[in-house]
């Protein structure tokens, strides 16, 4: 039955799955902004129009709908994923600092209308391009001129120019740049501060950008921002409650200079809530366009002439499973705006999380890791689904390697995913060492640990996967924390320098429970019969695809016996038999409108070609 003809009721539960809680209406005009012909001419004048139109949809207050907020970057990543990133850095990382961490000052509210509305840019400078982990040493200077009252920012060197996407000088650009307040020679910390970068002619006073950085992969306007004594007032800081008192006294609601960075960067989590969207919606098309092919698609193998390439076993574990990952990555969204919207409505102040080797954990670990998990499960799916739809994968006009290569480039962008898969470990297995120490974590016994695999039900249930990876969590955690205890290291990099490999696994296992509970809470949600079919037999297609990436590790902690492992190709197979039914239905909730990202690679591909025949006059 088409998805028009369903009863309202099933649509409605398809459109929540696959966009959120947003209304048709808000979903058509988004469709609209974004499949509207772009504007005749190039440059930035063109970002800034495709930037409102994006925009003209979403409640001017963005963050008080963080449905509508992810919802409109996901569509925009499937039209184009160049946009997406620039909107990315534009709506949750330059306005989102301003709302979250700004005042009320006409002067910043001007700024603040001026991106809504398109007339400006929004970059965001933190990265400094000439030394690792700049995150946790920002070296670029605010300091309070005391007879003005405003800020003065200067680049100390060239190791501390900001890297960002800055590059477009024939347009205002408004940046938020990290920096570190110096008040009478004193550090107190790192803050953001707003400042103008460019007008219609260019770099404004003070600021100096470079040449274009060529990247392939995210075709944006890339440069390293340098300034020289730039002057901004000093409504230009984002003081989120701090201030410095008439005679120079300086306060601070955060305390420290650790908790002040964890301030300034909890922006940072609209971004990662955003992302398993982001991932989802790339993840979903792409897998579409995959299995569309290998439907369509004949090949000529003498083992079976003529039949289409998705009758293959080895076609279908590939293009179903990478639709049975996508759709988990739903999920994972779901999860993911949840608990960015609970940590919205709690205070900000709190205890300090120790920060390792990027502070991106202790800001949120979860949130961080839902990023890392869905950008790197993302570029898995698009490579894959690229690569099985043979050149079409290839092609501009099918997206894909667009997709890929956002994905695969977001992997180090917005919070560098392996030090998060680190610092998660680490901070597990620590933990897990100081109870094993105070005599609290008895733990289980390996033989109990296999007769749970024993008793585990089949890989065939949406269950079992994520009871296998709690299980395996534990038992990693276990591992680690006892490699740690066993150490005679005297300092810390010493002991952890041969374990972060380990670590890093435990961090990615962490990640993989997140998304299991996550499809686990959707199938329990799920109230349409239909779609309930069609979803479980998907949710335990998942799960056995990640547990056969993931054989190694479930084999040397016998968290899995060899017998489990074998069994897998089986159970993949009879689950790609279960879905195949649900396809029609699948393909139709799954796809964006034709005219924003079409399905059909050769349809795409000819609607793109014209031809010149020889020999007529």
């Amino acid at each position: 039955m088409p998805l028009a003809h369903r009863p309202t009721a099933t649509r409605d539960e398809m459109r929540r799955l696959v966009h959120g809680p947003c209304d048709p209406a808000f979903l058509s005009e988004l469709h609209k902004a974004l499949a509207t012909d772009a504007p005749a001419g190039s440059g930035g004048g063109q970002l800034l129009d495709r930037l409102r139109r994006l925009g003209e949809p979403l409640p001017y207050d963005l963050f008080d709908d963080p449905a509508r907020l992810t919802a409109a970057h996901a569509w925009a990543a499937v039209a184009d994923p160049s946009l997406c990133l620039a909107a990315l850095v534009h709506h949750l990382l330059c306005l989102g600092s301003m709302v979250q961490l700004g005042g009320d000052s006409a002067d910043l509210t001007s700024r603040m209308a001026a991106l809504r509305s398109g007339r400006a840019k929004g970059v965001y400078l933190i990265t400094e391009a000439g030394q690792a982990n700049s995150h946790l040493a920002t070296r670029t200077r605010a300091e309070l001129e005391p007879s003005t009252g405003e800020f003065v920012l200067h680049t100390p060197d060239e190791a501390a120019a900001k890297f960002g996407s800055a590059g477009t000088l024939d347009i205002p650009q408004t940046a938020v740049v990290l920096a570190r307040l110096i008040t009478g020679g004193t550090d107190h910390g790192v803050f953001a501060f707003v400042a103008d970068l460019t007008g219609d002619g260019g770099p404004l006073p003070g600021v100096e950008i470079s040449s274009p950085i060529g990247l392939g992969a995210l075709p944006l306007d890339y440069v390293q921002v340098r300034f020289h004594h730039a002057r901004l007032p000093h409504a230009h800081w984002l003081a989120d409650g701090a201030r410095i008192a008439p005679d120079g006294t300086f306060h601070d609601p955060a305390g420290s200079a650790a908790e002040r960075l964890q301030r300034t960067l909890r922006v940072g989590q609209g971004l990662w809530a955003a992302m398993p969207a982001v991932a989802a919606a790339t993840s979903r098309h792409a897998a579409v366009q995959a299995v569309s092919y290998a439907q369509g698609r004949r090949t000529e193998g003498r083992l079976a002439l003529g039949v289409p390439l998705l009758t293959y076993r080895t076609q279908q574990r590939a293009v179903l499973g990478a639709l049975a990952d996508a759709f988990a990555l739903s999920c994972a969204a779901h999860g993911a705006r949840a608990l960015w919207e609970e940590s919205r409505n709690a205070p900000a102040e709190g205890s300090v999380t120790e920060m390792g080797f990027s502070p991106w954990t202790a800001v949120s670990r979860p949130l961080a890791a839902y990023k890392a998990a869905a950008v790197r499960l993302a570029a898995r799916i698009t490579a894959e689904c690229q690569r099985r739809c043979g050149l079409s994968g290839h092609l501009d006009a099918n997206r894909l390697a667009g997709y890929h290569g956002f994905h695969h480039a977001f992997d180090t962008a917005g919070g560098d995913s392996q030090l998060i898969f680190y610092d998660i470990g680490s901070a597990l297995a620590e933990a897990a060492d100081r109870e094993a120490s105070d005599g609290h974590a008895a733990g289980r016994k390996a033989d109990d640990r296999k007769t749970d695999a024993g008793t585990s039900p089949s890989p065939l249930s949406p269950g079992w996967w994520p009871m296998v990876v709690r299980r395996h969590r534990h038992d990693l955690t276990r591992h680690l924390a006892k490699r740690l205890g066993d150490t005679e290291a005297a300092a810390p990099f010493e002991a952890w320098n041969p374990l972060l490999e380990d670590a890093g696994v435990l961090g990615e296992v962490y990640s993989d429970s997140l998304i299991a509970e996550d499809v686990v809470r959707t199938l329990a949600g799920t109230q349409d019969r239909d779609l309930a079919r069609a979803l479980r037999p998907l949710a335990a297609l998942h799960g056995v695809m990640a547990a056969r990436r993931r054989s190694g590790s479930l084999l040397a902690l016998e968290t899995l016996r060899p017998a489990d492992i074998q069994a897998l190709s089986d159970a993949a197979d009879r689950l790609c038999d279960e879905v195949r039914p649900h396809l029609p239905l699948l393909i139709e909730a799954f796809a964006y409108p034709a005219d924003l990202a079409p399905t059909d690679c050769d349809t795409a591909l000819r609607t793109t070609l014209t031809w010149t025949r020889g020999g007529t006059a």
